[in-house]
Order: structure tokens, then C-alpha cells, then sequence
């Protein structure tokens, strides 16, 4: 495809044949250059997020963080154009169709992987990625069900990305136009609103005990009460927060007692 500006290109996919393969069909296109490989899903966040590539070929169901959970770290901003790569899930697969720039249903030939190619250069070329990984958005908000958000917490930290899962964080704290996560020892400051992270966050085990507190009610040791209605939050690592009185009301309906 003349004209076609120069494309970063990287491969995901925990099969080693998969990748290889992918690899020797994309050598022979001059116009792709492969800056990396990865066999988890933790590993392509990491590349993006770090190498910015311009294209990305995705596998969907790979152990730990899948190819949504990627989706879902990067965001439809920073998130290259995606050719899904699957072996399963037709619903997915005729949903990406519409939404995403190709999908390539395992086992594919050559032919089939040409003409993927040929639709992501014409994506980025006519520099339609933003309004393409906004429909993805989109469509992957609905095809991972309402319980997917819960599953895992993405921290982007000093360069680093981290994986916490929602039971392992103790609680968070408003500072200034950040969040402060707490996990165990370590602390993870994030440019998010408190309002953000209450829609990342799992409500069956996160409450609000103030303003600019959410807790972890499995970390919760002790409760005792303080003045004007107040009480005192206490932890099982020992720390002390305050419940105000505007919040209390949380707690008694999953303790399934009153105070």
C-alpha cells in the first residue's frame, strides 16, 4: 500500500506459534516495523505504555490479563489500533467486526491476515484511531459484563504499572487532585477523583466512610464510637480513620446490623 507512513507493530499472543507466525507474515511488509513481542497481557500494558506502538495485534484469551483486561489498562486514548486475534467466542468475534479494526479468527491464512493488515493501515492512515478505540470502548464495556470492573485495579506509577486486585487494597484516601491507594505498606498516588475510583471499585466490599476515605470492610478489625456520631475506623494493621456522620449509614446495611 503505497503511501503508507512507517507502522510500529506489536504482537501479543502467550503461544509461541502464534507469534511466530504473525511475525514471518508481517516481515514481508516493508512499511511494519516489529518493536516487540509479548506472551502476557502484563507485558503488552507495560510495552504500550512505554514504546507508544501504532499497532498492536491482540490475543483474547491469555492466563492472568486477558486481551480485554488490556483494553481496559491502556484506555481508548493511549491504545494503539487493534487486530483481535481469537480462537473462540463468535459473539466477540462478530462484535469486533463492526468495532474494532479486524479480528482474525484462528486458524487464518495469509490472504485473510493481508487483508487485516491492508484495513489497519487505512485506519491509520485516515488517522480514525481515536474514533475507533472509542467504539471499542464502547463495545467492550458491554461484552465484559457487569462484573468484570471488579476484578482487578490498574495503578500507573512512576513509570511502573501495577496489577492489584480489589481484596488486596486496605483503603483510599483523597490528596489534593489525586488518590492515595494503600496496600499494606506501600502507596500508590493516582491522578483520579474519589468519584472516579468509586465506579473501579467493587461496592460489595468498598465502603465510604468519609468524604475522602473508601475502605476495605475485610480489613476492617474494630469499630468504636467517637463524638457527634462519629466513629472510629480501625484497621487491621492498626491504622485509624474517621467515619463521619454523613457516611455512617453504609455500614450497618453490609454488617446487617445497625449502630
Amino acid at each position: 500500500m503505497s503511501g503508507t507512513k512507517h507502522i510500529r507493530a506489536i504482537i501479543v499472543d502467550d503461544e509461541q506459534p502464534a507469534r511466530n507466525k504473525i511475525r514471518e507474515l508481517l516481515k514481508a511488509d516493508p512499511d511494519i516495523e516489529i518493536i516487540d513481542e509479548c506472551s502476557n497481557g502484563r507485558e503488552a500494558v507495560e510495552t504500550i505504555t512505554a514504546k507508544s506502538p501504532d499497532l498492536m495485534f491482540l490475543d483474547i484469551q491469555m492466563p492472568e490479563l486477558d486481551g480485554f483486561g488490556v483494553i481496559e489498562a491502556i484506555g481508548p486514548d493511549q491504545l494503539p489500533a487493534v487486530v483481535f486475534v481469537t480462537a473462540y467466542d463468535h459473539y466477540a468475534v462478530q462484535a469486533f467486526e463492526v468495532h474494532a479494526v479486524d479480528y482474525l479468527l484462528k486458524p487464518f491464512d495469509r490472504q485473510r491476515f493481508q487483508t487485516a493488515l491492508d484495513r489497519a493501515k487505512t485506519y491509520l492512515q485516515l488517522d480514525r484511531r481515536k474514533e475507533l478505540n472509542q467504539q471499542l470502548d464502547s463495545i467492550l464495556r458491554e461484552l465484559k459484563g457487569p462484573t468484570r470492573q471488579y476484578e482487578r485495579f490498574v495503578v500507573k506509577s512512576g513509570g511502573r504499572v501495577f496489577f492489584l486486585k480489589n481484596d488486596e487494597i486496605d483503603w483510599i484516601e483523597a490528596a489534593g487532585n489525586y488518590v492515595r491507594v494503600h496496600v499494606g505498606k506501600e502507596k500508590h498516588l493516582l491522578r483520579e477523583t474519589m468519584n472516579a475510583i468509586a465506579k473501579k471499585l467493587d461496592p460489595v466490599l468498598f465502603i465510604r466512610i468519609h468524604r475522602s476515605t473508601f475502605v476495605n470492610v475485610e480489613k476492617i478489625k474494630e469499630l468504636q464510637p467517637w463524638f457527634h456520631g462519629e466513629y472510629v475506623v480501625i484497621l487491621r494493621d492498626g491504622t485509624q480513620l474517621t467515619m463521619s456522620r454523613s457516611y455512617r449509614n453504609n455500614l450497618p446495611e453490609l454488617l446487617g446490623t445497625s449502630l
